[in-house]
């Protein structure tokens, strides 16, 4: 799990997917004048420069926001993260999820970001340093843990492990059944990868059994590379905000037929 470095994949089409669905989610959750919780168990450095040596060997950036970037007006609250992240950062640069979250939450919301990568959470705590937030250098999984249920009640958690090992498959039900008992209200986005080898299918089943009424979306793309097992991104939402379900739906359409998404 250590050796994972998201440069190498940053501005994929998964990201696009993610991201876009991530910004939706609390743009809408952003419209009451109450507070927020927000975590992420697995945060990424936070920034990304699509000019690096990482993002020009895999070409995925090429394949995914800078082909997608076109599909979204300005009002859609992805792009107006993007617009913010560049206007700051310079315009090759791409933001992770906590990044976007920053730039999309307000000074009444909490903002707290895990991420056990040594060199990941030490660039991580220094883009975040200018923003609210709390990094932590500590297991996601330990941290979500403890800090549920939450003060305020209200918020989404974004999981988004690197399948990098079995365990992140065959556990993530069990895990997301102790969160959902803390914290029956909380908004839990658990991205996973959609795979030629279908090993994603049995979580999938696991989670629809336990979580009914939950959105599953997943869009499906050619894998960027021969050989490359990811031919598609799902995000599977507890408790999805209104409006996500429509949002999920238009952006899938999107990946098939290429038309601006309002």
């Amino acid at each position: 799990m250590l050796s994972y470095q998201h440069a190498y994949h940053a501005g994929n089409l998964a990201d696009v997917h993610k991201h876009a669905l991530l910004a939706v989610m609390l743009d809408y959750l952003t419209q009451k004048p109450k507070p927020l919780f927000y975590l992420e168990t697995h945060a990424g450095r936070g920034l990304y420069d699509l000019r690096g040596a990482e993002a020009r060997k895999t070409g995925e950036a090429a394949q995914g926001i800078r082909r997608a970037e076109g599909w979204f007006d300005t009002a859609h609250p992805y792009a107006r993260a993007l617009a913010a992240v560049r206007t700051e950062h310079g315009a090759a640069a791409y933001p992770g999820s906590p990044l976007i979250a920053a730039y999309l939450l307000r000074d009444i919301d909490t903002i707290h970001l895990a991420e056990r990568h040594p060199a990941e959470q030490a660039a991580l705590a220094q883009v975040m340093q200018p923003h609210r937030v709390r990094v932590y250098h500590r297991d996601g999984f330990e941290l979500a843990r403890a800090l549920t249920p939450p003060e305020p009640r209200r918020g989404l958690m974004l999981i988004d492990p690197s399948y990098e090992i079995a365990s992140d498959y065959t556990e993530m039900p069990r895990f997301i059944g102790q969160i959902t008992r803390k914290w029956n209200v909380g908004v839990i986005a658990l991205w996973y990868p959609v795979l030629a080898d279908a090993r994603h299918e049995p979580m999938l089943a696991a989670l629809d059994g336990a979580h009914t009424g939950a959105l599953r979306n997943e869009v499906r793309f050619p894998p960027v590379r021969e050989g490359h097992r990811m031919t598609g991104s799902g995000l599977f939402v507890i408790n999805p905000p209104y409006g996500l379900a429509e949002a999920a739906v238009q952006l899938a359409r999107q990946f098939d037929a290429g038309l601006p998404v309002t």
